[in-house]
């Protein structure tokens, strides 16, 4: 049988506060999910916005760091696995895809306003130029001229 490929490499803002809860066999498990914005243009090429909801789920340690330091609206980078489950609610048979997480870059600053304050930079919504954008301790970063360069001035 041929094996198959399972990777998904995700990135969105939190819904709601990350929920963390323990097995009975005392194994850490943390459910949250992430909502993804895209844009796109119509039939009639004007862009729209949508959003799409995906669940995750993180075990061990990683759930716990994810409950630690997540909070609602802040933004993270998940890797993981497509996983489904099937179960019984009600008299009905119920499935669900989520992704299995096996690695969460949280992309936000740690402050309590979601990574927005002031003294935070936000690499990925920098609209600077880099010869106007200033490092964490006030240094300016210059400009980059034109000119080619001789690979004889490289030292290595």
């Amino acid at each position: 049988m041929a094996r198959s490929f399972n990777l998904v490499i995700t990135m969105g803002n939190l819904t709601r506060d990350p929920e963390l809860r323990q097995t009975p066999s005392g194994q850490s498990v943390c459910n949250f999910s992430l909502a993804l914005n895209r844009s796109y243009r119509d039939a009639n090429g004007e862009w729209q916005e949508a959003t799409d909801y995906v669940d995750v789920v993180a075990w061990g340690p990683l759930g716990e760091r994810v409950s630690q330091y997540l909070t609602k609206g802040r933004r993270c980078l998940v890797q993981g696995r497509l996983q489904s489950r099937s179960w019984e609610q009600d008299g009905q048979k119920r499935n669900k895809v989520e992704v299995l997480a096996s690695d969460v870059t949280f992309l936000d600053g740690r402050s309590d306003n979601g990574g927005n304050s002031e003294n935070e930079t936000n690499d990925f919504a920098a609209t600077k130029p880099a010869s106007t954008k200033k490092a964490k301790k006030d240094v300016v970063i210059e400009d980059v001229s034109d000119e080619p360069i001789n690979l004889d001035d490289i030292p290595f």
